[in-house]
């Protein structure tokens, strides 16, 4: 459906450009004690966020549409985690040429990236250090 939503609008089947961010997602308590739908450990805590609960990592284009979503336990980091959402990708989004993250994708997504996916830049972007909560940093007018 994305890409006949991407050429009905008149751009190109697949993306150039994809995006890359996770969410922490609350639980209930009977699943974080190893009850209930999860005690293989998909549930966890996740430190500085302080959410007890999973992560959702997803990958969209531009347009704001979905082309991969891997759900994991919160510890997880978000650079380890972002290989299981992209690589699926590989092969599949041919025109892709750069993929935008935050800097929780730095350390080991990094190297992941420039060792699996050839001519794929991978540009981390980081907020002021003035600022905190909730920053909407600027796309580069993709």
């Amino acid at each position: 459906m994305n890409r006949w939503e991407r050429k009905r609008i008149g751009k190109e089947e697949t993306p150039s450009m994809i995006i890359i961010n996770s969410q922490s997602i609350k639980t209930a308590p009977f699943i974080c004690q190893g009850k209930g739908m999860y005690p293989n450990g998909m549930v966890s805590s996740y430190g500085n966020k302080k959410v007890n609960g999973r992560k959702r990592h997803l990958v969209t284009d531009t347009l704001g549409l979905i082309w991969s979503v891997v759900v994991h336990a919160a510890h997880l980091t978000d650079g380890v985690m972002a290989e299981k959402v992209v690589e699926p990708l590989q092969g599949y989004l041919h025109r892709m040429q750069k993929i935008l993250a935050d800097r929780a994708y730095k350390q080991s997504f990094t190297d992941w990236v420039y060792e699996n996916m050839l001519g794929v830049e991978l540009e981390i972007s980081s907020p002021p250090p003035s600022q905190q909560g909730l920053i909407l940093l600027h796309l580069g007018g993709h």
